[in-house]
């Protein structure tokens, strides 16, 4: 089994949003929107997660245009990023062993996208990382599937193959996007991804915790609020984004779930049970 977590270049307009969520079936377990990174993240797992995957692109090739988009995560298309992540026997989210079945999806979901909705598509996984394809894309790197310029309208997919990880956003009580970009360069790592943001009246520092086994929430806001109170300020709240795997919240100390933004109902496997029960 595999999940996917789709990122859209759409977290504005609800009726958007919920088109495509709708078009994702049973298979969408999670929608979170995120009106200042102009963002939406799918979260999607469940025995037709294939079939229902490309109504989601459908719908976001043909509802989201990026000619107008203004929003402060990185993209490089409508359809940004849709990474597969395989899932053991019963449904939980793993951090290692054999990507062999999410690198078949991806394969399969490129060439589907290539020939269906002529979007260009970059792999990233193994061969090498998000951030590479972000900076190389159309320069230098030419996608693995699909035509060689972008589309007109959508731009283009970066289609992974990875193992599990969680996004996760520590919000600081200061608007000096300096300070931001500092405390992202220090915490950033080989198993934490991290960028400087600006949100609306705030700034924020907005993480991918690759391994989020070695380093979860409460490791990665501890390192946030001692780095940002050595430069006057501090954390002023943390936000998931989507969900998490089970084993990862529960690592988190229960106390500290309400800080941390972590509850055992926003986990990949609750998703799953609800969807199952639908």
């Amino acid at each position: 089994m595999l999940s996917c977590v789709v990122n859209v270049s759409e977290g504005r307009d609800g009726d958007v949003i919920e088109a495509i969520a709708c078009a994702g079936g049973r298979s969408v377990l999670d929608v979170h929107s995120d009106p200042d990174h102009h963002r939406t993240v799918f979260t999607m797992a469940g025995e037709g997660l294939e079939e229902d995957l490309r109504g989601v692109a459908r719908r976001t090739v043909e509802l989201v245009d990026l000619r107008g988009h203004r929003g402060v995560h990185p993209r490089l298309g409508a359809l940004d990023v849709v990474p597969f992540s395989p899932l053991d026997a019963d449904g939980h989210p793993v951090g290692g062993g054999d990507l062999t079945g999410a690198l078949e999806a991806r394969r399969r979901f490129a060439t589907w996208a290539a020939r269906a909705l002529a979007l260009p598509c970059f792999f990233y996984g193994p061969e090498r990382g998000l951030p590479e394809v972000r900076k190389r894309a159309f320069a230098g790197l030419d996608p693995d599937a699909g035509p060689r310029t972008a589309h007109p309208s959508a731009g283009a997919c970066a289609v992974g193959a990875r193992f599990a990880l969680v996004a996760y956003n520590v919000w600081l009580s200061t608007d000096d996007l300096d300070v931001a970009g500092s405390i992202a360069s220090a915490v950033r790592g080989p198993v934490v991804r991290a960028l400087g943001l600006r949100t609306a009246g705030e700034t924020q520092v907005s993480c991918n915790l690759i391994d989020p086994w070695s380093v979860g929430p409460a490791q990665i806001y501890d390192a946030v609020d001692r780095l940002a109170r050595d430069a006057g300020c501090a954390v002023s709240r943390a936000e998931l984004v989507g969900l998490a795997p089970a084993g990862v919240v529960d690592a988190a100390p229960r106390a500290r779930w309400p800080q941390l933004d972590l509850d055992p109902g926003r986990t990949l496997e609750a998703g799953l049970e609800k969807s199952r029960a639908r």
